[in-house]
């Protein structure tokens, strides 16, 4: 797919009931045991909606979670099955879920957000500038803006409301929220999957700064991976050959958008201000430039 092509910027799906729209994604219910998820090409910015929607995103997003869920099956289980998306919704909303929609499980969600960081950029930069360490984890010093880390971290925050802010914790109050063992599974699957998926990254000529990862719990008890995984919109990529410490490298995520806003004067609050349209695609041909590298593939299933 193209820039040309024609953005989604909410669902209209009559067939099956509208459980919660978010940012991104607007999940619906198809029985007691799967939900549907529809990737939007909404986008936010500093937990704004903003008010145009970049073409094809959702699409991009849900092929490139759908490419990782698959990859990384043998170190976690994963919330995505096989049931094709049309197959859940009346036939004249075929469209609105084709390439942009996944069938999967429906769990409880945990309520931590899991982050694992590589490296020193974004908000650990800035919690690392205050006092030496991320979620309370403490780092070496005299460590630059963009500096690897002797080893990645878990640096796990709590999981906000649409237009609330996400605020870091340190793991004693994961294991308050979660309980003991459900917090160290998390954080052993969070920490396997960014390595695996940054050996995957860097022979392709990126690397994965940081990403976020969501769990929701069996009937049983066990974790499994929920939402998305590693896309542009949950992990900081840079290419490896711009990766310059004490500097902050070009993204293949928001953060082109995020400087374009923060170039407006924009409070950030809402409303956002309109995106010109070489701003959208700009951010439409990252996103797309992302997935082609990480998966070797440009727009296909």
């Amino acid at each position: 797919m193209s820039g040309s092509v024609s953005a989604l910027a909410e669902t209209s799906i009559r067939s099956l009931p509208l459980l919660h729209s978010g940012k991104v994604r607007d999940i619906y219910a198809v029985d007691d045991d799967r939900l549907l998820i529809v990737a939007t090409d909404r986008l936010s910015a500093f937990d704004v909606i903003l008010p145009d929607p970049i073409p094809d995103k959702g699409a991009v997003l849900t092929r490139v979670s759908s490419f990782w869920f698959r990859k990384t099956r043998h170190l976690a289980e994963n919330h995505l099955l096989d049931t094709p998306p049309e197959a859940v919704v009346a036939e004249e909303e075929a469209e609105q879920v084709r390439d942009r929609a996944v069938v999967v499980q429906r769990l409880k969600a945990l309520p931590v957000e899991a982050i694992v960081r590589g490296y020193l950029a974004g908000s650990g930069w800035q919690s690392y500038q205050q006092d030496g360490a991320v979620s309370g984890v403490r780092l070496p010093p005299g460590l630059r803006e963009s500096d690897r880390l002797p080893e990645p971290i878990f640096t796990p925050t709590t999981k906000a409301a649409v237009g609330d802010h996400d605020e870091p914790i340190d793991f004693s109050e994961v294991e308050s929220l979660i309980g003991t063992r459900l917090a160290e599974s998390i954080r052993t699957i969070a920490l396997e999957i960014f390595t695996y998926a940054t050996q995957h990254a860097e022979a392709r000529g990126l690397i994965i700064a940081d990403t976020k990862l969501e769990f929701g719990i069996t009937p049983e008890g066990e974790p499994v991976i929920i939402d998305e995984l590693l896309t542009p919109d949950s992990s900081r990529f840079w290419p490896a050959d711009a990766w310059q410490p004490g500097s902050t490298p070009p993204a293949f995520d928001k953060q082109y958008i995020r400087d374009h806003l923060e170039g407006l004067g924009w409070n950030k609050r809402p409303p956002a201000p309109r995106l010109s349209p070489e701003a959208i695609e700009q951010t439409a041909a990252k996103y797309r430039e992302a997935e082609q590298r990480l998966t070797g593939q440009a727009g296909s299933g």
